[in-house]
This record gives structure tokens, C-alpha cells and sequence, in this order.
């Protein structure tokens, strides 16, 4: 019989094989910067926990670190788990590898920061002062041991989550594979938080409820197309979009990845610009709507379907199912989110007994006017906010 800490190393293991994306220094920079552009006082005297970072790899770490000062921080705290596949390779303080250039053998540790100021006499506090503070100050490196069910440093463990409960803001990139257990832990905690994160996370049912709630949202900076990551040197380039460094560190991108939060942004209130219903159909850019017949009504629900949110018409005061990807525009002012098609609508038995149309989950579907129906995507219904014309 194997023993608990096996079970639970297997697990982490199995995990970590899905989980292994780490995000550049580049893009934590831009999303972190259009928060202060709309409230500089963002991260003034909080308390930041990156709590699936180790603090060596981490460009999480590095760039709070590094501008501790200018954000006004009243804490860093960064924990990593046991066994990190990343440890060793490109490590932020190389003062800290061991054995011929690397960590054998990484643990799981936490690195608390309450300052950073200039150590080496340069006149200027950055992260190689934080280098030399660790370096000074082993008391700021805490070993994170986990228990039966939790490997160290893993975020559900109980000296995590004692970290958790002292933190104002989480900024981090979770295992997606965990992300619904990662998002409930920071809810029941009550947490302000800016993660990243699939864009499928949207539909799943412990997500969507929080966004149509409008107690989480999107971030600022991602909205279409794929970002790059930096994987393990292990990690199979099977992929597209995959490089390697001159430094052989080997890259990725993922497609359909988005920031999460509910630190509000100046984004979210900007009114999405919008056309007529007959404007659309006679200028739209998408072939899918200019010229042809559109804004069909669903065969089981008593919405319009808009398949793109630049064609939201602005004369529609009824409901509209729009595409996942309208959340990227979403404003919470304008626009008021009814549902989805995986919550609402009728059932479609008696149409799946009429037609062909797609196997799958519940959805929205269109009657072609020949005995089929169309299965459409995942779709969200919305109507606009606005004072009903007299």
C-alpha cells in the first residue's frame, strides 16, 4: 500500500506535467501599470501574496520586488512548492543555486519581504539589493513543510493558506487545471486577486455565477489572440509558437489566456460603440451579418443571437446571447448579463427530435427553416442598461 506522501507527491507531479506556464516579466508589467493608471494607491500599504511562485523563478516576485518602494508595499510574501520542475533554470539569484550551478534538490520555501532598500551603497534599492538582503538575512526564507494531504508550499496547504489570510492582494498565475479550487479559496477568503487564467474558466459554474454577480471581471491587457510562457527543459516542444532562447530557455504560446480580478480598472467602464440593427446589416465588416439574414431568434430561448460583439445593435432592447469573448468589453454600466446558454433557456428535446444538429452540452440553436437546427457556441445572454424610451 502506497504511503499519503507518495500519493500526494504522484499527485503534485501529475499536476505540474499540465501546469508548467510561467509568465513573462513584460506582461505582469503592463496589467499591474493600467491598474495604477487608475488608482495609483492600488497596492499602497497591502500586503501582495504570490502564492504559487518560487521566489528565485518567479517574474511575479521580481517585478514586486522590484518596484516594491514605488508601489508603496507594505509586504511581498512569494511561496513555491515542493519539488518545483523549474527550479535551476534561468533563477533569478544565482547566489542561491547549489551543486555544480543547480538546485538538486528544490524545497518548498516562502520569502517574506516587509522593505527593500539600497544594500549595496549604489544610492539606488532594486532586486539585487533584494539578492544581498536574502543572502544577509536567512530569517526572510521560511521552509514550508505541507502535511498528509498537502505537499509544502502547495496554495491549499495550511501554511499557505495561514499566508492567504494575512494577504490583500493575490497576484499570480495558478495551475489551470486547478483554477475553480483556486478561485473558490480566494473567495472564501474574500480576497481582491489578479490571476490568470483559460478564457474557457468563464463558463464553468463556480466562475461565471462570480462574473455575472459582477464580483469578478476581466483584466486590462489580454484580450484575443495567444500569449508566450517560459516552460521547463523538459517540457516537449510538440506544439506551435514554440522557441528557444540563445540562453536555451525554452518558450510556448498558449492561446485563449486571460487576466482575472476584481481590482477595478479604468477598461470596465468604458461604453462599448455600437451600430443600429439595419447599420450592421448594411456595413458590418463580418460576412457572417452584412448582407445576409441575422440577429436570428433562438429556437429555445426568447434571445437574438449576435455572433460578434462590434455587431451589439444599439437599437436592441431585448435580450442577446454574444460570444464569451464580449466580457473583454464588458461594462458593467452599460450592460447587464441575464445568464448563459449551459443555465438558461428550455429544454431542446423536442428539437432534437425534429433535426440534425451538433451532439454536445445544453445550448442555444437556430432553426435553418428546413427540419435542422444549428448548435451555436457557448454564448452569454445580455441586455443593455438604459432608461426605456417613453
Amino acid at each position: 500500500m502506497k504511503s499519503k506522501t507518495t500519493n500526494r507527491n504522484l499527485d503534485a507531479a501529475r499536476t505540474a506535467k499540465k501546469d508548467e506556464f510561467y509568465t513573462q516579466y513584460q506582461d505582469i508589467e503592463k496589467e499591474v501599470e493600467a491598474y495604477l493608471e487608475f488608482d495609483p494607491n492600488t497596492f499602497r500599504g497591502k500586503v501582495v501574496y504570490c502564492n504559487c511562485d518560487d521566489p528565485f523563478e518567479s517574474q511575479f516576485f521580481k517585478y514586486f520586488a522590484t518596484n516594491f518602494n514605488k508601489l508603496k508595499l507594505k509586504k511581498l510574501v512569494s511561496t513555491s512548492y515542493d519539488g518545483s520542475p523549474i527550479a535551476g533554470q534561468g533563477t533569478l539569484f544565482p547566489e542561491y543555486q547549489e551543486g555544480n550551478g543547480k538546485r538538486q534538490t528544490p524545497k518548498a520555501l516562502a520569502v517574506i519581504l516587509d522593505h527593500v532598500k539600497d544594500e549595496d551603497g549604489d544610492g539606488a534599492a532594486n532586486v539585487t539589493d533584494v539578492e544581498i538582503f536574502l543572502k544577509r538575512n536567512r530569517a526572510a526564507r521560511i521552509a514550508l513543510k505541507g502535511d498528509d494531504k498537502y505537499p509544502g508550499g502547495d496554495f491549499r496547504s495550511p501554511e499557505c493558506v495561514t499566508l492567504l489570510k494575512e494577504a490583500d492582494i493575490v497576484v499570480t498565475n495558478p495551475p489551470f487545471s486547478r483554477f475553480r479550487e483556486y478561485i473558490a479559496q480566494l473567495v472564501e477568503h474574500g480576497k481582491t486577486f489578479l490571476i490568470i487564467g483559460n478564457v474557457q474558466a468563464i463558463t464553468y459554474k463556480e466562475i461565471f455565477p462570480l462574473i455575472k454577480a459582477d464580483k469578478l471581471w476581466m483584466g486590462v491587457t489580454i484580450h484575443s489572440g495567444d500569449r508566450e510562457f517560459r516552460v521547463p527543459d523538459h517540457y516537449p516542444l510538440n506544439a506551435a509558437g514554440w522557441r528557444v532562447d540563445e540562453n536555451g530557455v525554452k518558450y510556448i504560446r498558449v492561446k485563449g489566456v486571460r487576466w482575472y480580478t476584481n481590482l477595478d480598472h479604468g477598461r470596465r467602464h468604458q461604453r462599448l460603440k455600437s451600430m443600429s440593427m439595419a447599420d450592421n446589416l448594411r456595413f458590418s465588416k463580418h460576412k457572417e451579418i452584412k448582407g445576409k439574414p441575422a440577429y436570428n431568434q433562438y429556437a429555445n430561448y426568447d434571445a437574438i443571437e449576435v455572433p460578434f460583439t462590434d455587431a451589439i445593435p444599439s437599437d436592441y432592447d431585448g435580450a442577446m446571447g454574444v460570444p464569451i469573448t464580449f466580457l473583454d468589453k464588458y461594462n458593467p454600466d452599460q450592460f447587464e448579463i441575464l445568464g448563459s446558454n449551459l443555465t438558461i433557456g428550455t429544454p431542446i428535446s423536442e428539437i432534437a427530435q425534429k433535426g440534425s444538429y451538433a451532439q454536445g452540452g445544453p445550448s442555444f440553436y437556430i432553426d435553418n427553416g428546413n427540419g435542422t437546427y444549428d448548435r451555436l457556441y457557448t454564448r452569454i445572454v445580455i441586455r443593455q442598461r438604459r432608461t426605456r424610451r417613453a
